[in-house]
């Protein structure tokens, strides 16, 4: 090989790796309550808990550099791609039961199952729900991983594997992590530990996560953060 080839190939590798060591990552997060924060939501209508207005803060996180999510990015060199989080959003289309008939809401217009599609183009994907199907006291249903129909996804098992399924074909060689809150039924935790473990799915599991109104506080916030960075490295 000739002298001037050789250098040539070389300086070429190394500005593969130098492009390559410059990108940065892209997450989108696939959240409820715990990931909104107002002004920050995609689409814009989704309900949001965290507020920037004082007549509105529940807790005390005011600011969005506080939130889990922010710090997440930011302090280890991700770039924000899409935060689709609903406030009060259920993974399974039951939601909470309506003080005045005593029936379960029909959240088909805000759960998991039906935003799935609306994250983007990221490299890695952030789930963090649970909290409110087991809140709302969903209906747990049978584990089933195929041919779900219409009836299934108001079950918490059909549709959580719905949902992971639905993650995996739609983001092809995205990295995809479920984060699971802690001081939840523990037939909601199990659930998660198995149909996670069918499609191969990181759980991370929160562990003493600091709360104020059900809701991680900036101590809460910051442990949020600092656990997820820590296992998705």
């Amino acid at each position: 090989m000739k002298k001037s080839l050789f250098i040539a190939l070389v300086a070429m590798f190394a500005i593969c790796c130098q492009a390559e060591a410059k990108y940065t990552k892209s997450i989108s997060i696939f959240g409820d309550s715990y990931s909104t924060y107002a002004g920050y939501l995609q689409p814009d209508t989704n309900f949001v808990w965290y507020e920037s207005q004082p007549g509105k803060w529940r807790n005390d996180v005011h600011k969005v550099t506080e939130t889990w999510w922010h710090q997440l990015i930011k302090n280890n060199g991700y770039k924000l791609c899409v935060n689709n989080s609903f406030s009060g959003s259920t993974i399974c289309n039951t939601g909470y039961v309506d003080k005045k008939t005593g029936k379960h809401q029909d959240y088909s217009d805000r759960s998991f199952a039906t935003r799935l599609d609306n994250l983007g183009n990221p490299d890695i994907i952030l789930v963090c729900g649970g909290t409110n199907d087991s809140w709302a006291g969903a209906p747990i249903g049978e584990y089933k991983y195929s041919d779900w129909t219409k009836e299934d996804l108001y079950l918490f098992r059909p549709a959580m594997a719905y949902m992971l399924e639905g993650l995996i074909n739609h983001y092809p060689n995205v990295e995809i992590y479920f984060i699971l809150n802690s001081e939840l039924k523990e037939s909601i935790n199990e659930s998660c530990r198995t149909i996670c473990a069918h499609y191969n799915v990181p759980l991370i599991e929160l562990k003493d996560i600091d709360k104020q109104g059900g809701h991680p506080s900036i101590k809460g916030m910051k442990s949020f953060a600092e656990q997820v960075a820590k296992a998705i490295k």
